[in-house]
């Protein structure tokens, strides 16, 4: 297995990842991408980018999993930081992509995106690990 660390500097928002992990495919025969973001307060998802689809999904996670102080007994940090210790129940901090000939099998919309709705953290790693086939 090799592996990779991207460092990645976030707010709170949704940042594609799709151009870095092309990238570490780029050239291997066949097998599996996995990407594994290293923090309680983060998440992966396959999803289509630039058409406003990375601001419904924040907009989705402050409907279900809203920072409000009041619902959360996790409650250091900032106000609703309960909230992002829930995420990865819901956005996993793990994803595995099949990858054909040096390129990652994704559908014709779909991007790698990091979902991160924590502000206090801005440093992020993500670990990308090839796995031959």
């Amino acid at each position: 297995m090799d592996s990779k660390i991207l460092r990645v500097t976030t707010g709170r928002g949704v940042y594609d990842l799709t151009a870095q992990a092309a990238a570490f495919v780029a050239g291997r025969e066949d097998g599996l991408l996995s990407v594994f973001a290293e923090h309680a307060t983060a998440g992966l998802a396959l999803i289509e980018t630039g058409a406003g689809s990375d601001l419904d999904l924040m907009d989705v996670i402050d409907t279900v999993l809203p920072r409000d102080d009041r619902r959360w007994r996790h409650r250091h940090g900032s106000p609703g930081h309960g909230a992002d210790h829930v995420l990865p129940a819901f956005v996993a901090p793990s994803i595995t992509i099949p990858v054909v000939a040096g390129r990652m099998a994704l559908g014709t919309w779909q991007s790698l995106v990091l979902v991160d709705p924590n502000g206090d953290n801005s440093e992020r790693r993500i670990r990308l690990s090839w796995v031959p086939g």
